[in-house]
């Protein structure tokens, strides 16, 4: 898998860590199926994206044994 592959797949990954937990957060609050579906989207798009990009970069540097130059 090339490295933007890898990189989709991650984001992917985040997002439906995040579905899945605001759907746990929200399943007994009493909301119905739309407003269970609005804030499950809301936390997709609350997503904190900065330290998920840093960690693939930091993981794709490991990987070419550069590392973070300070």
């Amino acid at each position: 898998m090339d490295a933007h592959m890898q990189t989709a797949e991650a984001v992917r990954q985040a997002c439906i860590a995040a579905a899945l937990q605001a759907s746990d957060d929200v399943g007994i609050s009493g909301l119905c199926h739309e407003g269970r579906w609005e804030y499950t989207v809301d936390a997709m798009r609350q997503l904190p994206l900065r330290p998920l990009v840093q960690a693939l970069l930091r993981t794709a540097e490991d990987k070419e044994g550069g590392g973070l130059s300070s």
